[in-house]
């Protein structure tokens, strides 16, 4: 049954990115849809863009396993991203539209130079390798589960058809898959928390039942520790500046009014699916302390076990919309990393340089996620705390008038090898965490090199 609504899945994202195809003639067209793209839209791509197979598979895991800590950190990092677009968001759009912007890179060319922007289109590409692998491996653990296809097959059509659909229509083929893809996302995270309570609290009560999760219920506890909050929310509360994909969105909107409506129903989008997503985890870990299902011990594993026991019309809606989640934030990273290789890199115009890039960095993403690296959580949160080193040359960008090529570029190689060494080496010197050192380190080097540039 799966097989079947897969394909129907694939064959409709394949004629919208037919459709999209139409008009293409420039950059601009090709990658951020011509600045034309209305708020509604525009909300749903940013949110379909942000939230991935992390949700659905990462964040049901991590809160069925550490409580309620889970909801802070998700909700600390939707304020994040609420407070740094209310104030940045129409900063960036104005920019972008008065000197043509296309990437992230061309507001860091304009300002430090290219050689800055080359260094930074290198570094995000790294960085988001682990990001995306993420995507794979989730929607592969699912389709390991309920398909009967094995990881590896899982992760060769993912990643096909993420290179498909943005190679072939662009920002517009991925705008329009994820408005359709986010609704659905959200329609099935409400109908999959109408159904596991439904399921499993006929003979006793959820309220009844929830404080017998004892010190998952209350923050700290063994798993959200200070040092582990902090380590954790520090990255993904900068999300909206440093992840490329994220910061293209906000050249696409027509107008202000576009603008800010896309912020408006994101923030509101994000709140509804953080609550039910996090309420799920809450959920099944109740029904495994009742016995009613078992103690899953790889947090990784809680969604795909639930996708086993629903009825299979359910599980094969609710695996779709994951699949969905994790295509569309994919394919976005990888539509913006082509173009900041094409453009930034590699300085071209053609659009069929970056077209051949999405295929080139498909699979270079598609061979590490074959390894399966690690958990989905600690994969996101990673790449976050690698593209930390860029937060300082976009805060000054809009606050101070310094720095240079030297700065510039001194800031993205420190903090970026120092997040490398740190992660690589297991180390928190002092106790701090080490996204927290990142941040200090990256923000010292730039006022260091800035003032002496000067």
């Amino acid at each position: 049954m799966f097989i079947y609504a897969f394909v129907v899945y694939a064959v409709i994202g394949t004629a919208i990115a037919v459709y999209a195809m139409r008009g293409i003639k420039s950059q601009e067209d090709y990658y951020i849809g011509g600045r034309r793209i209305s708020g509604i839209i525009s909300a749903l791509t940013y949110s379909a863009t942000t939230y991935s197979a992390f949700m659905m598979v990462g964040l049901v895991g991590l809160t069925y396993a550490s409580g309620v800590g889970a909801l802070g950190f998700e909700l600390f990092y939707l304020v994040g991203t609420l407070l740094l677009l209310s104030t940045y968001a129409p900063k960036v759009w104005e920019l972008g539209k008065k000197r043509g912007y296309i990437t992230p890179g061309d507001m860091i060319a304009d300002r430090y130079g290219d050689v800055v922007a080359r260094t930074m289109a290198i570094i995000v590409s790294i960085a988001l390798i682990p990001y995306i692998s993420v995507q794979l491996i989730g929607v592969s653990l699912i389709l390991e589960k309920n398909s009967g296809l094995d990881f590896s097959t899982g992760v060769i059509i993912s990643a096909f058809l993420i290179a498909f659909w943005a190679f072939l229509g662009g920002l517009r083929s991925v705008a329009w898959t994820d408005a359709i893809q986010g609704v659905f996302m959200l329609i099935l995270a409400l109908s999959t928390v109408i159904w596991v309570y439904n399921y499993g609290f006929q003979n006793t009560s959820f309220f009844e039942e929830l404080p017998k999760l004892g010190e998952l219920l209350v923050v700290p506890n063994k798993v959200w520790t200070p040092f582990r909050f902090v380590a954790l929310t520090v990255p993904w509360f900068f999300f909206a500046l440093t992840n490329p994909q994220v910061f293209q969105r906000l050249y696409i909107p027509k107008n202000e009014i576009a603008l800010r409506r896309m912020v408006v129903l994101f923030g509101l989008f994000g709140f509804i699916y953080t609550i039910l997503v996090t309420f799920l985890g809450l959920e099944l870990r109740v029904l495994s302390n009742a016995e009613i299902l078992p103690m899953i011990k790889n947090r990784d594993a809680v969604t795909p076990t639930l996708l086993g026991i629903m009825p299979s019309w359910l599980g094969v809606a609710v695996s779709l919309s994951i699949f969905a989640a994790a295509i569309t934030t994919a394919n976005s990273i990888v539509l913006t990393l082509s173009s900041m290789i094409s453009k930034d890199l590699f300085k071209s115009e053609n659009i069929h340089t970056g077209k051949i890039l999405i295929v080139v960095l498909t699979s270079a993403i598609t061979m590490f996620a074959l390894q399966k690296p690690g958990y989905i959580v600690e994969l996101s949160v990673l790449s976050s705390t690698l593209l930390l080193c860029q937060l300082p040359l976009i805060f000054s960008v809009f606050h101070w008038n310094i720095g240079g090529k030297t700065s510039g570029i001194l800031t993205l190689s420190v903090g970026f090898l120092s997040a490398i060494l740190l992660f690589s080496l297991k180390m928190n010197p002092l106790g701090i965490p080490a996204s927290v050192w990142v941040f200090t380190i990256s923000f010292a080097v730039f006022f260091i090199t800035a003032k002496v540039e000067k």
